[in-house]
């Protein structure tokens, strides 16, 4: 037992390394894309033909992987706080690398969401053990979960078609919201295709079931757009405070999910939902000091002008001689008057 904890530790504090510098390796493959075409959050794919975003891809694979294996070994109490190590990777490399300075206030921010983060999984409750696909689809499939998932789906369509087009550019709270919650919803359908190919190794095959490929679907789905929102969100935002946001939101989000489906909060303790409910306001008021602290990215010159169609300008010489200049005049006046309606 002692061997096999261990090993789920260093693999889950590899996981956390792979992960954090993923999101830095991504960004930089980002900025280099935005810098030849249009960036991401603009509706741009070209970092897809970015080597160094497929580097960070495949890092962020890697880790992910070692992060499913770990859990074979492992217990979950053990395991997921330590994807919290993957928010101070991400942060001091976005430090040094990135210049996306973190301040005090950040680091408080920072400690405050994994404190929070951490409180919650050490305090959630221990999950029922589960012996075949079947079993899981009939959970899936249950009323509860059933409203959850048809919610979740109707607050990432509000995120998706009404608020981004708004707020978008100017709130990270939408990009990360449709991560976080399709995310929740990606860990249910892992955690079956998960149990599947375990059965499957045990010698009970699971592959010619239903359920196991639609919750493969879900989870390819799933995954595509959280990667899709996800690099909007870092091509957009601080690396520095996406990470634990991030990691914040999609940790509740999964746990609330987790409880609904297997009914974990069924014979607990007040003091076990106590402490789950002081870990949440700890990572909200992690979340807001993160929020309130961040440094807006620069928007590009071209980005301000691009939209600006050519205008016609009128000159005002020295002699009080008015004169029209158009974009394709080579004459250098020495004053220019532009119209008030001409940024309109």
């Amino acid at each position: 037992m002692y061997t096999g904890n261990l090993l789920g530790f260093g693999l889950a504090v590899s996981s956390s390394a792979f992960i954090g510098s993923s999101f830095i390796i991504k960004k930089k493959g980002l900025q280099r894309a935005a810098a030849s075409g249009t960036r991401a959050r603009s509706g741009g794919y070209g970092y897809l033909l970015e080597p160094l975003w497929w580097i960070g891809m495949f890092t962020m694979v890697v880790g992910e992987f070692a992060n499913f294996i770990a859990y074979i070994y492992a217990p979950a109490v053990l395991v997921t706080p330590l994807g919290a190590l993957s928010i101070i990777v991400s942060a001091v490399l976005a430090h040094f690398l990135l210049n996306e300075k973190l301040r005090r206030m950040g680091v408080l921010g920072c400690v405050l969401c994994i404190v929070g983060s951490t409180v919650i999984v050490l305090h959630a409750p221990s999950e029922h053990s589960i012996s075949s696909v079947e079993e899981i689809w009939d959970l899936a499939t249950q009323p509860a979960f059933l409203l959850y998932t048809a919610s979740a789906i109707a607050v990432v369509m509000v995120l998706v078609l009404y608020c981004e087009p708004r707020y978008g550019q100017t709130n990270m709270m939408v990009y990360i919201g449709v991560c976080s919650i399709n995310g929740s919803l990606t860990v249910m359908s892992v955690k079956a295709i998960g149990i599947a190919i375990k059965l499957t190794l045990e010698g009970s095959s699971q592959v010619a079931r239903y359920q196991t490929w639609i919750f493969v679907m879900v989870a390819v789905t799933c995954i595509i757009t959280q990667l899709n929102y996800l690099n909007k969100a870092l091509d957009t935002f601080n690396t520095a405070v996406v990470s634990p946001i991030y990691y914040a939101m999609f940790t509740s989000f999964t746990i609330l999910a987790s409880a609904i489906m297997f009914k974990d909060w069924s014979g607990q303790s007040v003091s076990t939902i106590i402490s789950v409910l002081c870990g949440f306001m700890t990572v909200l008021s992690g979340t807001m000091i993160l929020h309130s602290t961040r440094e807006p990215d620069p928007q590009p010159v071209s980005d301000i002008y691009s939209s600006l169609s050519p205008q016609i300008s009128w000159i005002v010489h020295a002699n009080g001689e008015i004169w029209k200049h158009k974009d394709n005049d080579e004459s250098c006046p020495e004053v220019a008057i532009i119209q008030p309606d001409h940024f309109k």
